[in-house]
């Protein structure tokens, strides 16, 4: 799996984690949704995703999206 989908799919398992956390835990677990959120949009207009770095680090192969 590419650094790509990697990215793409760990924004999207850690999505739906906080809104299981959310449903089971507590509301205040939507302020993690909020955040990741926040995260992806500054990631769209920075480049920069600490995410990425650490996929990278442990050997994710770069590669595009689509």
């Amino acid at each position: 799996m590419s650094l790509d989908r990697m990215v793409l799919a760990f924004a999207g398992l850690m999505t739906l984690l906080s809104v299981v956390l959310t449903w089971y835990v507590s509301p205040y677990f939507l302020w993690f949704t909020v955040f990741i959120g926040f995260n992806q949009i500054q990631s769209a207009f920075t480049g920069f995703c600490p995410a990425a770095m650490i996929f990278k680090a442990v050997g994710v192969k770069p590669g595009t999206a689509f």
